[in-house]
């Protein structure tokens, strides 16, 4: 007998933390609080403002990845030149160790 409050507890807290979990931006203590007076509120604007703040995330992190492609893009060019001018250094040498020869 003693098993079966235990499991009822543990399902109410189970029920109790699902309860808390909201939409971001519904409001204070309903999964979307903390963030902002406007989101503290609730309703349409609070959520109106979460998806203007995930937006604004969303073109941070699309601007730092265009970023960090283009400077990936300028090192691949930067190596390849290098390569190229090593290339060229190494067949200048080859030229050298040939004209000693004859």
């Amino acid at each position: 007998m003693q098993r079966v409050p235990a499991i009822i507890s543990r399902n109410m807290a189970f029920v109790s933390q699902v309860r808390m979990v909201g939409e971001r931006g519904s409001g204070a203590g309903k999964g979307g609080g903390g963030g902002g007076t406007i989101r503290d509120a609730g309703g349409s604007f609070g959520k109106m403002e979460a998806a203007h703040e995930d937006q604004y995330f969303y073109n941070q992190q699309k601007e730092q990845l265009e970023k960090l492609r283009d400077g990936l893009h300028d090192e691949i060019s930067f190596h390849e030149e290098q390569i190229k001018r090593h290339q060229e250094a190494i067949n200048r040498h080859k030229n050298r160790i040939q004209d000693m020869h004859k």
